[in-house]
């Protein structure tokens, strides 16, 4: 099935990537300076390189070795509050970082698919349509959501200026097997843990907001799907349907009363993205209900609860897929 670059791929969604990748037969390359990444996360099958998309040499010497058919770009800075307190850091990673992978796969002549969000790129105002398709004007809220917007700008000039095959995938807010609730953002790890630790969620503002949750198994999917689908092409990748955070405690089951704290500010009150565009192009569709997503990943997170050292299973470990 050729080579492919999995930026990221130490995390929660790019190890269950180069899982599915794997499986498929892929000679899978996985680049990863482990600030947020986990080892423990790393397919034994895949061949590991620590080093940060940051450093252009070394990242561009890598990929002119290995000469991918496809990069799979998910390293990034994701913490919207480091984005707030150190914008320049947030931008080096996101903006330069994402230049340098661009440079790479433009002299290797690699595909490129980019990690993107949907909800933070969107942001939130009077007109914008719920469930939001692509051609709603993206008003970000924050440093992370500019720095995003920035990267997805240059995918599309690559595209643009050098015929460079770029594929922008906009998230949902993804959940599922290996994101951990002491680590990496999302509020349904957070919240299975706090089960399973005995403590009550804690809720920022009235638990009215919504989201777009997608199942990362999903959202793999759609990776995998934009390997030989569309260029030149931004794509929301999630259900298009508003689920509150008091809904999602009660899909997970919630026994006790969640404490309450202050919104936070730059929060948004409703968010989902429509995805018409990504079933066009990419044929994809999620096709895992929320109730069943969240007994899998509750019962991954409680793998990793009862014995830390174990390496949080995956996606295809889960389900058997």
């Amino acid at each position: 099935m050729g080579a492919v670059v999995v930026t990221g791929g130490a995390g929660f969604i790019g190890s269950n990537l180069a899982d599915a990748l794997l499986a498929a037969g892929h000679d899978v390359h996985i680049v990863d300076n482990l600030s947020t990444g986990s080892r423990k996360k790393l397919p034994a099958e895949a061949t590991f390189h620590e080093l940060d998309i940051c450093d252009a040499q070394a990242l561009g010497a890598l990929i002119a070795s290995v000469a991918p058919t496809t990069v799979f770009h998910l390293a990034a800075q994701a913490d919207v509050r480091k984005a707030i307190e150190q914008p320049d850091f947030d931008a080096a990673v996101n903006v330069i970082g994402t230049i340098n992978v661009l440079e790479a796969a433009r002299r290797s002549s690699s595909r490129v698919i980019f990690s993107s969000t949907g909800g933070a790129a969107y942001g939130e105002y009077p007109g914008l349509a719920i469930p939001t398709p692509e051609t709603a004007d993206p008003r970000p809220m924050s440093q992370y959501g500019a720095s995003k917007m920035a990267g997805e700008g240059y995918c599309l000039l690559y595209h643009r200026l050098y015929g460079l095959a770029a594929v922008v995938l906009r998230l949902g807010n993804v959940y599922g097997p290996r994101q951990d609730p002491h680590g990496e953002a999302g509020v349904v790890s957070i919240f299975a843990g706090r089960l399973l630790d005995g403590v009550p969620p804690r809720i920022f503002g009235d638990g009215t907001q919504t989201r777009d949750y997608v199942f990362v198994g999903d959202v793999v999917g759609a990776f995998l799907a934009a390997q030989t689908a569309g260029s030149g092409e931004i794509l929301n990748i999630g259900w298009g349907r508003e689920v509150s955070v008091l809904d999602l405690l009660d899909g997970l089951d919630c026994p006790v009363a969640p404490e309450f704290a202050p919104a936070r500010a730059g929060e948004l009150q409703r968010s989902a993205l429509a995805n018409d565009r990504a079933r066009e192009v990419l044929g994809w569709e999620p096709a895992t209900p929320l109730s069943d997503g969240l007994r899998v990943t509750r019962a991954a997170i409680a793998v990793t609860h009862r014995d830390p050292a174990a390496a949080p299973p995956g996606v295809l470990q889960m389900t058997g897929t």
